[in-house]
Parts: structure tokens; C-alpha cells; sequence
């Protein structure tokens, strides 16, 4: 079995007991992603030459018998809207090509203080903004089970890197879905934390009351492992929540007993994929062979999910995204070769308008768009106020749900990964990718999403497991509970 198909909760205590070192590690890496990366495009940035670096200094403390952070020689691989000083941070945007942060996000600062070994960047939907990753700016990324279909979006970067082996752990942001659905379409482990679990702090913003960061790996002890890590309260962020962070690491392994699993009703309607539902109640079987009891529950306003998300989400979009106008860094149009659409505009509103306009890609604009426009006179009323009303309806389903249960089940996406191209003509088709993840977001509930079969073309379905509010640990155990079952996880694309 070679280094790199080993987990990363493996891989640290072969560090540990001098079996293998970081730089052999990292090198491993780093020839996986010379070898194939010209196929899956899941980096924007590679800090090669800095990783070695970092990962012999670790060597080097490690035989002085210096203490270490829990990630020490692990490399991992951040999405490229976390600000990491000194590194270009562009969120896949024109518009902030160039911009390089002089701070780190307080999770990028995390893993340095855990000794990790920051081994690149991760391609994206432009600013987050996409269930693809076919809008990014640089490039397209292509899904390691089939190099012709997307890996799922926004995070769709980071969920092939580990899919294809490039990294053991990575860093995804989940406004709607974005880490849980390309995690399910690549067939790795991705968790979305309670919203306030993990500092936003150094996070590009594009939905401020929607954004979470979270673990994107190839397994649930993984993704506890780096939970571990990115947790707790900041100063720096107040919407950080001052809660104690679970030992996740350490429980992980532990069974749940007593467990009851809701299955909402609504996400087993028209549209979902034969061989998705067949996967996912296959997984209820798993969990009732485990001892676990199925109830069945009602979301009543699960429905209005999608259109209460592209309301809310547009709208915080509209205003996070007015900073970035080419006056203080990123793309900035020349005024004088700028088309002059009125004869009475000045060179600064000429400029601040054809920044824009050649800066953001379409998917961006659009959604600025559709939120100025909810925010405006005589419609604030009618859509952002409806909408944050129904949000809090929402997330009232949700409360209501976990009087009767531990945690929910059901799919995560509709259809497994699509061939590129086939839905960027279709805007509503695209969005329609959040159906069973953005309600979660609403909520600020956690979610993850497992491994759990393949369809009949060779590509991955996972299922979805939804806790209350800051019961992560429990979500991880159940999720592990699953996978100790099952061999889903161990499965990887052949490219």
C-alpha cells in the first residue's frame, strides 16, 4: 500500500514512530500531483518548493524532540477564498487576480500552529458561487471518476484533490451545499460545522450569515482530526459561537447507542435519481442492521428551501461583493480605453464600472443582480423580509425534528456528477443542485456527507446525515458507525 493511500490519522502516527518522515510524505504528494494534475486542474497555487521546506523543518524539530501541533508533516490543501498571508488568495475572480492577503484566516492560522504543511490552493466556483466548478476564472476542474464531468461546487477543487490523491485533508466553504455536494460526487467525506463552529475570520465573504468553513477528507476519522484543529471561538469573528469543542478524535470510533435516524419524507420526491434513492435507503438498511430505529418525519417548508436560499443568499452577495471595485487591489480597468457608455460619466464611475464588469464572470453578476434588485425599493418587503421569514420557519422544522430524532438522513444530491457543459446554459437547473443541502445553511444546523455507493456509470453517491446545532460529535460518530459497516470510503477513481 503506498503512502498516499493511507489516511492522514495513519500517516501522523507513522510520523510519530519515525516510520516515515514529512518530506517523504510531502514528496509523495507532490509526484501524485506532477503525474496527474494536468487532468483534474485542482490547484490554482502550488507552494511546492515551500512545502518541502516547511515539512523538513518539521523533520528537524521532530529528531530534537520539540514539541508538535497535532497536524505535524500532514500537508493540506485550502480553497482559495481563505486569506493566507503572502500567498495570492483570488477566489478563482479577475477581479482579485493579484491580491495577495497580508494575514492569515484564522483557520489557515490554525494549521500552521498545527504544524501542517500548507501544500497549495484549491480551484472554486468564482467567489463561491457555483455547484460546478465550472465558473472559476483559470479553469475548469474535472472529476477524478470521470475526467468529462464536474466534481461538484463551489469546493469542487478541493474535493478532487483528495479524490484524486493530492492531499490527505483540505479546507472547503459550504454557503448552500458546497462542501457537502462535491464531496458526495467525488465519493470522499465532507463536513459542513454548525454555523459559528469554525471563525469566518480571513474568509472572502459571499453569503455572511450562510458561509461555514469545513474538513473536506477521504474518511470520518479524518474529518474529526481536522475538526479538532479548525474549531472553537474567536475574537476575530462575532458570529463565532463561545461553545466547548467536543474531543472529536477521541469519540469518533465510539457507537452510538439508541441512535433514531428521521427520514424527511419531502427529499424522496420527483427528480431523485433511481440509483441515489435505491443507494441511500440502502444506507437506512445499514444503520437499522446497527440497531438503529427509523422514524419518519415531516419538513413542511422544506420545499421553499431553494427559492428562500436564492433570495437571502443574492442579496448578502449584492452587498459583500461592493467592495470590490478595482480602486484598492485586484483588476482594475483603465478609464481612458474604458467603453464610455454616457458622455457625462467621470473617469472614477468609468473605471469602478468597467473594474466590474470585466472583473466578475456572469454567474457573479447575475447574482448580484438578483440581490440589489430583492433589496430595492418596493420589493425589500416581498422578498428578503418573506424570506427571512420562511427561513425562520425552516429552521422551526428543524427543531421540531430533533425533539424525535438524533440526527436526519437522506440524499445529498439529485443526480450524480454531470458531464461539463451540460447544465451552464440553465441557471435554475444548476441551483436545483442545492435542493438537499441549502435548507441546512437556513438552519445552521451541521451536516456531512459519506460515501455510499456508485452508480452503474462508476460514480460516487453519498448520503447525507443533518445533527442540531453543534452536536458534531455525534454526527461524526454515527457517520463512522456507517463507514466501519461499509467500504464505501475505501473506494478510489482509477485515472
Amino acid at each position: 500500500m503506498s503512502i498516499i493511500s493511507k489516511s492522514a490519522t495513519q500517516q501522523r502516527e507513522m510520523l510519530r514512530t519515525g516510520e516515515l518522515t514529512s518530506v517523504e510524505l510531502t514528496t509523495a504528494y507532490l509526484e501524485q500531483i506532477k503525474s496527474r494534475e494536468s487532468a483534474v486542474k485542482a490547484f490554482v497555487h502550488l507552494d511546492e518548493q515551500q512545502a518541502l521546506d516547511a515539512a523538513q523543518q518539521i523533520d528537524t524539530r521532530r529528531a530534537a524532540g520539540e514539541p508538535l501541533g497535532d497536524l505535524a508533516g500532514i500537508p493540506v490543501a485550502v480553497k482559495d477564498n481563505l486569506c493566507s498571508e503572502g500567498v495570492p488568495t483570488t477566489c478563482a475572480s479577475k477581479i482579485l487576480s493579484g491580491f495577495i492577503p497580508p494575514y492569515d484566516a484564522t483557520v489557515v492560522a490554525k494549521l500552521k500552529t498545527a504544524d501542517a504543511i500548507l501544500i497549495g490552493r484549491t480551484n472554486m466556483d468564482e467567489f463561491a458561487m457555483g455547484s460546478s466548478t465550472e465558473n472559476s476564472s483559470i479553469q475548469v476542474t474535472s472529476n477524478p471518476w470521470n475526467l468529462q464531468c464536474i466534481p461538484g461546487g463551489s469546493s469542487g477543487g478541493s474535493a478532487a484533490c483528495i479524490a484524486a490523491g493530492f492531499a490527505p485533508l483540505a479546507l472547503g466553504s459550504d454557503t448552500g451545499g458546497s462542501i457537502r455536494q462535491p464531496a458526495a460526487l467525488c465519493g470522499i467525506v465532507g463536513l459542513k460545522p454548525s454555523y459559528g463552529r469554525v471563525s469566518r475570520y480571513g474568509l472572502v465573504a459571499f453569503a455572511s450569515s450562510l458561509d461555514q468553513i469545513g474538513p473536506m477528507t477521504g474518511n470520518v476519522e479524518d474529518a474529526a482530526l481536522l475538526l479538532q484543529v479548525l474549531a472553537g471561538h474567536d475574537s476575530h469573528d462575532s458570529t463565532s459561537a463561545d461553545v466547548t469543542v467536543d474531543g472529536y478524535v477521541e469519540n469518533v470510533t465510539q457507537p452510538l447507542s439508541g441512535l433514531t435516524l428521521g427520514v424527511v419524507d419531502e427529499h424522496y420526491g420527483d427528480g431523485l435519481e433511481a440509483e441515489i434513492k435505491s443507494s441511500v435507503e440502502e444506507a437506512i438498511r445499514v444503520y437499522e442492521s446497527l440497531g438503529a430505529t427509523i422514524k419518519h418525519i415531516e419538513m413542511p417548508h422544506a420545499s421553499y428551501g431553494i427559492a428562500t436560499y436564492y433570495i437571502i443568499a443574492p442579496c448578502e452577495a449584492s452587498s459583500n461583493l461592493a467592495r470590490f471595485d478595482g480602486a484598492h487591489y485586484g483588476h482594475r480597468a483603465d478609464p481612458s480605453t474604458s467603453d464610455q457608455t454616457s458622455t457625462s460619466e467621470d473617469a472614477l464611475t468609468r473605471m469602478y464600472r468597467s473594474s466590474r464588469a470585466a472583473g466578475f464572470g456572469d454567474e457573479v453578476k447575475r447574482r448580484i443582480m438578483l440581490g440589489t434588485y430583492a433589496l430595492s425599493e418596493g420589493y425589500y418587503d416581498a422578498f428578503y423580509l418573506k424570506a427571512l421569514k420562511v427561513r425562520r420557519l425552516i429552521r422551526q422544522d428543524y427543531d421540531n425534528a430533533f425533539k424525535d430524532v438524533d440526527l436526519l438522513i437522506g440524499p445529498v444530491t439529485a443526480c450524480s456528477a454531470f458531464k461539463q457543459g451540460e447544465k451552464t446554459a440553465d441557471p435554475m437547473a444548476m441551483y436545483m443542485e442545492d435542493l438537499f443541502t441549502v435548507t441546512a445553511n437556513l438552519a445552521g444546523v451541521a451536516g456531512i456527507s459519506i460515501p455510499c455507493g456508485l452508480t452503474d456509470a462508476g460514480l460516487p453517491i453519498g448520503v447525507q446525515l443533518q445533527s442540531a446545532p453543534f452536536q458534531e460529535d455525534k454526527l461524526l460518530r454515527a457517520a463512522y458507525m456507517f463507514q466501519h459497516a461499509t467500504d464505501w470510503h475505501q473506494r478510489r477513481p482509477e485515472f
